[in-house]
C-alpha cells in the first residue's frame, strides 16, 4: 500500500491534536520513560550490594576442630579496618614451603571453607586465610575497593609479618575472592596465581543474569579481571566446570584466553559451589601438578 506525503502529513497532524487533547506529548513520555529508568537505577544502585555480598558473622568451627594447626591473626588495613584471619602452618619446616594467600567467595566467611583448607594442607601449603571487611570477626562493610584493600593487607602481612618472600606467595581465589585476587597479582609479583570457578567482569555477570535490564543499569561494581589478566606475570592455574551453575564456563575460556603464558586450565565437573569437591581426586592431583612445575 503506497501512501502519499499528504496523508502521512494529516497521520502526524492528527496524532499530535490526540497526544495534545489526551494531555500527552512526545517530551511527557520521554520525561515518564526517563524518570522510570533514574527511579530504577536508583533502586538497583542501593540493592546491589545486598545483591554482591552475603556475608555471615558467626564463626561456627575453628581449624583445630578439623585437627589442622592455626593461629588468629588479626590485620589492620590501610583505611582503618581490622580484618580477622587464620594462618595455617604446613607440616614439617614450615618456612621453607610456600604460603597460600586464600581470598574466599562473596558468601559465609572463613570457617565455611573447610574442606578446601583441608586439601591445601594435604599439598604442604601454609596458608593464610581472612575475611574481608564486613564478614566473620573482621570490621566494616564490604565493597569492592574495600576488598582490594583487604587483599594488599594481607599481602603485606605475609611480607612483613611473617617473614615470607613475594616468590613464596601462591594467590588463590575462588568465585568473588577470583576478581579480588586477579587485581592483587596484577599489582604484585606472586610465585603463582590460581582462579577457580571465577568470573571475568561484573558486566559480564550482569548480562549473564540480567540479559537486557544490564543494559539499562549503572553497575555499581566493576571487578573486571578479564582487563587485569594481561598485567599478571606469574604461573596462572584457572580451574572451572561447565555445569558451574552461576558463573558460565565462557567466563573462565574468556580469563584463559587473555592470560600470558605460562597458563594452565583444568576442567572441573559439578555445580558452582561444589564443584572442586566433587572434582576429586582430580582436583587435587591437578593442583599437585602445577604447584610441582612451580619449582622446575
Amino acid at each position: 500500500m503506497q501512501v502519499s506525503l499528504s496523508q502521512a502529513a494529516i497521520s502526524s497532524d492528527s496524532l499530535s491534536r490526540q497526544l495534545y487533547i489526551s494531555g500527552e506529548t512526545p517530551l511527557n513520555y520521554l520525561f515518564t520513560l526517563l524518570s522510570g529508568l533514574l527511579l530504577l537505577n536508583g533502586m538497583m544502585y542501593m540493592l546491589q550490594p545486598g545483591m554482591v555480598f552475603y556475608p555471615t558473622a558467626n564463626i561456627n568451627e575453628t581449624p583445630a576442630e578439623w585437627q589442622l594447626p592455626y593461629e588468629d591473626v588479626s590485620i589492620d588495613t590501610r583505611d582503618g579496618e581490622r580484618l580477622h584471619g587464620w594462618y595455617i602452618p604446613a607440616s614439617g619446616d614450615s618456612q621453607a614451603q610456600p604460603v597460600l594467600l586464600f581470598l574466599h567467595g562473596n558468601a559465609g566467611n572463613i570457617s565455611h571453607r573447610r574442606a578446601s583448607l583441608e586439601i591445601f594442607h594435604r599439598l604442604g601449603l601454609n596458608q593464610l586465610i581472612i575475611d574481608y571487611r564486613g564478614y566473620g570477626k573482621s570490621t566494616g562493610s564490604p565493597g569492592e575497593d574495600g576488598l582490594y584493600h583487604d587483599a594488599t593487607a594481607a599481602w603485606q602481612y605475609l611480607l612483613e609479618n611473617r617473614d615470607f618472600s613475594a616468590d613464596q606467595i601462591i594467590i588463590f581465589g575462588r568465585s568473588l575472592g577470583g576478581a579480588v585476587a586477579t587485581q592483587l597479582a596484577s599489582r604484585v609479583q606472586a610465585r603463582g596465581v590460581i582462579l577457580e570457578s571465577s568470573f571475568s567482569s561484573a558486566r559480564d555477570m550482569a548480562q549473564h543474569t540480567f540479559p537486557l535490564l544490564s543494559h539499562l543499569l549503572y553497575l555499581r561494581y566493576d571487578f573486571n579481571s578479564l582487563e587485569r589478566m594481561p598485567q599478571i606475570n606469574a604461573p596462572l592455574l584457572i580451574l572451572h566446570s561447565p555445569q558451574d551453575e552461576i558463573i558460565p564456563y565462557q567466563s573462565a575460556e574468556k580469563l584463559f584466553k587473555a592470560a600470558q603464558q605460562p597458563k594452565t586450565f583444568v576442567q572441573l565437573r559439578g555445580d558452582h559451589n561444589n564443584g572442586f569437591y566433587l572434582s576429586q581426586p582430580m582436583y587435587q592431583q591437578a593442583l599437585a601438578d602445577w604447584l610441582q612445575g612451580l619449582h622446575k
